[in-house]
């Protein structure tokens, strides 16, 4: 039996590269490739794929959001996020949505050809630093003062990501960001965010 395979990247030479390290996998046929997921979303029924390599980031519709879409109306199909984003937020954005795995694009492309059978079997396949970092969020404070939202800001702070881009990412306007600093500096009985991020991982609150 051949399993069907798709990939949504909009890098042409990646989406060509995966498209022959597939087709040259016993077993496996690269059934399509598009540029996003608006250019697949049509034939997504129609070429029955197993496994969809999906890239976070998309012109239009961006892969974290493809996903439940995809899951709607595919749910047959097992995704593997394909990317070169390793941030924490994204993970478990992406497991929590439905995917089954998710690699970062450097991954040894032994590795990839594995993670789509592994998927199949019901394996959870993850890149090693993506392994680490989800091992590293079960061994967190569980006595944390903080919130999770306030823990997911400050999660943000420590990526350096502005206050304008958390908001974005965390659906909530900019001032709502800024209350939530506040608390997280009372919490923490700290006045900067130089002392909440050495306080946060010291005491592993991120």
């Amino acid at each position: 039996m051949v399993t069907r395979v798709i990939i949504i990247e909009d890098d042409q030479t990646i989406r060509e590269g995966f498209t022959y390290l597939v087709n040259l996998s016993d077993g496996l046929k690269m059934v399509n490739s598009y540029a996003s997921y608006e250019e697949a979303e049509p034939y997504l029924v129609s070429d029955f794929p197993d496994v969809i390599l999906l890239d976070i980031e998309l012109p239009g519709i961006n892969g974290l959001d493809a996903i439940s879409r995809i899951k709607k109306k595919y749910p047959a199909a097992h995704i593997i996020i394909l990317t070169v984003y390793e941030n924490e937020q994204n993970i478990f954005k992406a497991l929590s949505l439905g995917a089954s795995g998710y690699l970062t694009k450097n991954t040894p492309s032994s590795k990839i050809i594995e993670s789509i059978t592994e998927v199949l079997q019901g394996g959870g396949p993850l890149s090693a630093n993506v392994a680490k970092m989800v091992i590293q969020s079960f061994r967190k404070n569980s006595q944390s003062p903080l919130s999770k939202r306030e823990t997911q800001i400050l999660e943000g702070i420590a990526e350096g990501k502005s206050r304008t881009r958390i908001a974005s990412e965390l659906f909530i306007d900019k001032e709502t960001v800024k209350t939530h600093i506040k608390n997280i500096y009372s919490k923490l009985d700290v006045n900067s965010k130089e002392e909440a991020l050495r306080i946060a991982r010291q005491d592993k609150l991120i």
